[in-house]
């Protein structure tokens, strides 16, 4: 038998920034704040890095995820883990399926949370057989750090970017040999320190150019086939392989719900207050920009819970949005929905490609509204943020916001 309840606000995802959303909407007394996880344990991907760097103070990932939940809850906010939200019943009443059975819950304001995930080898389209031993970065960091599980004993990291380093940290506490990090990219795209400490101390190459052609092994994986850019093959003996990065938003309830999605992102498109194109539905953290750091998506948590409390005080919902759309080599911005009323605190886009020293250039139906140069290069992986002070130029009756480096 399905039980039906009813709440003020319901956040589907207890990651840092479901769970800074909670915490701001239930300290103002937003009413019934209820947070569903569908894992055991709330706190999203922080729970599952053992490294420090997270939060002001440098705390463990684990520490994070800890105060994140300590937050919400002592806010006010309900927090209900191993909850699964199967679909939509209305506009704002999700289905949910846990140990306690079924659930019907409708609610005033719906915050979607759901985070993002690692594309893992079968979406990659990556040939060959399908051995043991082949992992992402989440994949390895709950089997090595939470589980203790036997990781191998030689294995490639697919990627060079910081979380691929991080993949290299989890690696080395298991007791497992890095024989190399692969990209397609022409360089590395993580801090120099990182890569020096990984070539120097830790005698790990770097090669670039270079995309996983095949997976060889049966039963386990003996190696991976490389081909370069140039057309050059190589073979690299190893029985562990991680593809790390290339995320993807988890945007399946999204979909489910008939949400618009940004063509770039292929997460839900949102303003500068976090809404969606459906009222009362807002969208927030990695769900909409796969991936920035948790500090950045608990932000956007606390910034999204004041601009669902001033929903629930007025009801206010945009008629429509000016959408903002980017040219190659760029390849999303963040927010990528303008209301002339939210002009949104900043913008975060991500490139393809390196440039040097890019220029970005906002134009409507042929006009310039801004151009700008960022004082750092852009680099793919790496966020190239912008400000929001050209919005006010928007002519909210134009055409598409049109972002390009140029």
């Amino acid at each position: 038998m399905r039980r039906e309840r009813i709440v003020d606000v319901l956040v589907v995802g207890a990651g840092p920034a479901g769970l800074a959303a909670a915490a701001g909407l239930a300290g103002a007394g937003a009413g019934e704040v209820e947070v569903v996880e569908r894992e055991r344990q709330a706190g999203g991907i922080p729970r599952h890095c053992l490294r420090g760097g997270f939060g002001r103070i440098g705390l463990s990932g684990p520490q994070y995820a800890e105060r994140c939940v300590a937050a919400a809850v002592g806010a006010g906010a309900v927090l209900r883990t191993g909850v699964s939200v199967t679909g939509w019943a209305g506009p704002l009443t999700l289905d949910s399926t846990s140990p306690r059975g079924l659930e019907r819950i409708t609610a005033r304001a719906v915050v979607l949370a759901t985070g993002a995930r690692e594309r893992p080898r079968a979406a990659r389209l990556v040939p060959g057989t399908r051995p043991a031993g082949v992992f992402t970065t989440g994949e390895l960091q709950q089997a090595a750090d939470l589980h203790r599980q036997r990781i191998g004993t030689r294995a490639v990291v697919v990627g060079a970017e910081p979380v691929s380093f991080a993949a290299l940290d989890t690696l080395r506490r298991a007791g497992v040999a890095v024989a190399a990090l692969v990209t397609e990219h022409p360089r590395h795209q993580a801090p120099r320190t990182r890569v020096l400490d990984a070539r120097l101390r830790r005698g790990v190459p770097l090669l670039t150019d270079a995309t996983v052609a095949e997976l060889l092994g049966r039963g386990r994986l003996s190696g991976v086939r490389l081909r370069h850019r140039d057309g050059r093959s190589a073979q690299v003996d190893c029985d562990t392989v991680v593809f790390t990065g290339d995320f993807v938003p988890d945007h399946e309830l999204a979909r489910r719900g008939g949400l618009l999605l940004d063509p770039g992102t292929r997460g839900p498109a949102v303003d500068g207050a976090f809404r969606t194109d459906e009222r009362g539905v807002f969208a927030v953290g990695n769900v909409l920009h796969a991936a920035e750091p948790a500090r950045v998506v608990a932000r956007e948590g606390a910034m999204a819970s004041a601009a669902v409390r001033r929903y629930l005080s007025d009801g206010d919902w945009p008629a429509a949005a000016v959408p903002l759309r980017v040219a190659d080599p760029l390849a999303w911005i963040a927010p990528n929905r303008l209301t002339v009323e939210e002009p949104a605190d900043g913008f975060t886009l991500r490139t393809t490609e390196f440039v040097a020293r890019p220029t970005l250039v906002v134009t409507q139906d042929g006009r310039t509204l801004h151009r700008t140069g960022p004082r750092r290069p852009a680099v793919p992986n790496r966020p190239l943020r912008v400000s929001a002070g050209w919005t006010a130029r928007v002519d909210a009756a134009g055409g598409p916001v049109r972002i390009a480096l140029g």
